[in-house]
C-alpha cells in the first residue's frame, strides 16, 4: 500500500455538498459517497478532522435570512451545522467509522463541547472529529473555522471539498478556455483575486502556513489521491 503523505489533516466540507442533486437537506446516497471517499483516507493510517457548513439547511447570508439580525442568523446558521454533523456522524457509524462531534455552541445533550485536548486525543486514537457551529461566534464563515481548527489541531494541509476539481484561471463553467492551477501561492492567489478561501481565513491560514488544497469531493477517488501526494485539485502554499 502507498503511504500517505500527510499524517493529519482537516476537510472543510460545504453544507451543499450533502444536497446532491436535491434542492435542500441532506440526500442520503450522496453523504453515504462522502462518507465512502473519507474511509479510504482513513484506511491509510490518515488522522482526520472535519469543518461542515451548513448551507444546505440555512446560512446566515442566505437570501432566506434577509432583514433578520446578522448574528441571530448566523447563530442559526450554526445550528445547522450541528445538523449536519449527526448526520454525517450517523452516516460514519454505518460504514463502520468512529466519529465523534465537538462543538463551538454548548448543547451537551446532544453533543459535546469543543475542547482542543480532547479533540487531539481522539485524532491520536484514529477517531475522526467532526467540528460543528463554526467557530461560535457571528460574523465568521465555516471558513474560518476550518483554518481555525485546522491550526488549533495541528493539522498538515486543509483539504476544501468544492464542486469544482481546483482552482481555475476563470469559471469553467462559462469560459471553456480555463485552466487549472496546478499550485499557487497565497500572493498568487492574492493578486489574481481567486477567492480560495474568504479572506479571514484565507489570513489566518498564510499567518500560519498551513497549506491548502481545492478538489472537487463529487471526484471518485480525488482525496485519497490528494493524500498519496498525486497531481489532483489545486495546492496554496506559502
Amino acid at each position: 500500500m502507498a503511504a500517505a503523505k500527510y499524517k493529519r489533516i482537516l476537510l472543510k466540507l460545504s453544507g451543499e455538498a450533502l444536497m446532491g442533486d436535491d434542492a435542500y437537506g441532506i440526500n442520503r446516497p450522496t453523504i453515504e459517497r462522502i462518507v465512502d471517499e473519507i474511509k479510504q483516507v482513513v484506511s491509510l493510517g490518515v488522522e482526520m478532522g472535519v469543518v461542515i457548513g451548513g448551507g444546505n439547511i440555512f446560512r446566515g447570508v442566505a437570501p432566506g435570512a434577509a432583514g433578520m439580525d446578522r448574528a441571530t442568523a448566523d447563530y442559526m446558521g450554526m445550528l445547522a451545522t450541528i445538523m449536519n454533523a449527526l448526520a454525517l456522524q450517523d452516516a460514519m457509524r454505518r460504514a463502520g467509522l468512529n466519529a465523534r462531534v465537538q462543538s463551538a455552541l454548548n448543547i451537551e445533550q446532544v453533543v459535546e463541547p469543543y475542547i482542543r485536548g480532547k479533540a487531539i486525543r481522539y485524532l491520536e486514537e484514529g477517531k475522526i472529529v467532526i467540528f460543528a457551529a463554526g467557530t461560535g461566534n457571528p460574523f465568521f464563515t465555516t471558513d474560518t473555522a476550518a483554518a481555525l481548527r485546522g491550526s488549533e489541531i495541528g493539522a498538515e494541509v486543509v483539504l476544501k471539498a468544492t464542486k469544482v476539481d481546483g482552482v481555475y484561471t476563470a469559471d469553467p463553467k462559462t469560459s471553456p478556455d480555463a485552466t487549472r492551477y496546478r499550485r499557487l501561492s497565497f500572493d498568487e492567489a492574492i493578486i489574481n483575486n481567486l477567492r480560495v478561501m474568504d479572506a479571514t481565513a484565507f489570513a489566518l491560514l498564510r499567518d500560519q502556513k498551513l497549506p491548502i488544497t481545492v478538489f472537487s469531493i463529487f471526484k471518485a477517488g480525488a482525496m485519497k489521491r490528494i493524500v498519496l501526494g498525486e497531481d489532483e485539485g489545486t495546492q496554496v502554499f506559502c
